[in-house]
């Protein structure tokens, strides 16, 4: 059984940011809650041993350098969990597949920025 990788991401994120929203959705009128990251889960896939999971991160801030802060410290903060363990999932590798670009949002009162990485974990043996 494969662990909850975005669970475990959005924890791990959370604790390492210390203060931004950090959610798998994007909240209704994310204009007013800035500064907030979101982590969802893209992709995956399995070798049977370790399970590879591909995860976006959005940094929306009000404006491009509030953007640009809040990528560069959700950048680290991905790649600090790795080889680590959080809420119970063991964390073995983070590659950046794309590092953070701006993407528009369709709303002038926030700027957002993507992000993809590539999650390493293994299985876990009972419930």
């Amino acid at each position: 059984m494969w662990p909850d990788m975005e669970l475990a991401v959005i924890k791990g994120v959370r604790a390492r940011l210390g203060g931004p929203r950090v959610t798998d959705e994007v909240p209704a009128k994310v204009e007013t809650l800035v500064p907030v990251v979101v982590v969802q889960v893209a992709n995956g896939a399995d070798d049977h041993i370790s399970d590879t999971v591909i995860v976006d991160v959005e940094s929306f801030g009000a404006d491009r350098a509030a953007m640009w802060e809040l990528a560069r410290r959700s950048h680290a903060a991905v790649h600090a969990l790795a080889a680590t363990m959080v809420g119970g999932v063991v964390i073995d590798t983070v590659d950046t597949d794309q590092r953070p670009v701006p993407v528009a949002y369709g709303n002038p009162g926030v700027r957002r920025a993507i992000a993809t990485y590539r999650l390493t974990t293994r299985g876990r043996t009972g419930p």
